[in-house]
């Protein structure tokens, strides 16, 4: 085109305030560059838009005459940019979140962020570390929340939240009693844990290091509420993130048992793609999750 947008606002303004420092004043530009657009826009069509006595200006009949189609070309352009603007803030977002994160803690943000932004389109999908990150790295996800530490060359990857590994064991087990259950006491038990591959497996096979041999494993679920159902029938005793058992601790339907001697802290990953442009809604969840982590953290 041999016009711009500029230039026929500038067409609108001056007809509107039959004064080209007004029209620039209104458009926020200078005198000398509202009036050079105005001239360059009558140059490239060898036209004269206005009649001019001193520093007034009134639309001729040619101005008056494509007044109206230029006033509904700025309008449809207007709306134009609005529409772009509210599809990047409503654009459908993909979360992914590993089950302990997805089904603790993600869903209250996810709760947050509709209360925010009630046109914004989210999904958010579950499954263990390893699945996340491949459907981040493969452009499936816009955002990850991991409970595994990984290296990714393509991934840029986060600390988010503090988080601790939990032993327990049902409220009839003769461990529910200690005071503290030490290392002969866990290679004894029967444990029901989850699978590898998962970030809460890592974690737990980290802090074990030294006895992990010795563990008599007799059960690997793939689902949290699993887990805690089957050390709750006194299948045996199972380790998980504390944010999984904290209902279950004051219902009294599972008891937390002492590992001094172990150290379950870990972290929680936030994970995106490093060639993911991240759009108004990406970041609008970014924000919630670490305000989140602001809040909820309980060590450094």
């Amino acid at each position: 085109m041999k016009y711009s947008l500029k230039q026929i606002e500038v067409f609108i303004a001056t007809a509107n305030f039959q004064n080209i420092t007004l029209a620039a004043e209104a458009l926020n530009m200078s005198q000398s560059a509202a009036s050079e657009s105005l001239k360059n826009l009558e140059s490239q069509f060898d036209i004269k838009l206005f009649d001019r006595a001193g520093k007034r200006l009134q639309l001729n009949d040619f101005g008056r005459l494509i007044r109206k189609q230029a006033e509904t070309l700025i309008d449809q352009a207007k709306s134009l940019e609005l529409s772009l603007q509210q599809n990047q803030l409503s654009a459908d977002l993909n979360i992914g979140a590993t089950l302990s994160i997805g089904n603790y803690l993600a869903i209250h943000i996810l709760s947050e962020f509709k209360g925010k932004f009630p046109t914004a389109k989210a999904a958010l999908s579950v499954g263990n570390t390893t699945k996340i990150t491949e459907q981040v790295a493969n452009f499936e996800l816009d955002v990850g929340l991991i409970e595994g530490e990984v290296s990714h060359p393509d991934l840029n990857i986060r600390p988010w939240m503090d988080d601790e590994l939990v032993v327990f064991c049902d409220p009839k087990s003769e461990l529910s009693t200690l005071s503290y259950v030490s290392d002969q006491q866990l290679s004894k038990a029967k444990w029901i844990l989850r699978e590898a591959g998962s970030g809460t497996r890592q974690a737990f096979d980290n802090a074990m290091q030294g006895v992990l041999h010795e563990l008599n494993i007799e059960l690997e679920l793939q689902h949290t509420e699993a887990i805690k159902r089957a050390v709750e029938s006194g299948m045996g005793i199972g380790c998980l993130s504390k944010v999984t058992l904290n209902d279950a601790f004051k219902r009294s339907s599972l008891i937390a048992l002492k590992t001094p001697q172990r150290d379950f802290k870990r972290k929680f990953y936030i994970i995106t793609h490093k060639d993911k442009y991240l759009s108004p809604g990406i970041r609008n969840w970014l924000e919630l999750c670490f305000e989140y982590a602001e809040l909820h953290n309980t060590y450094s």
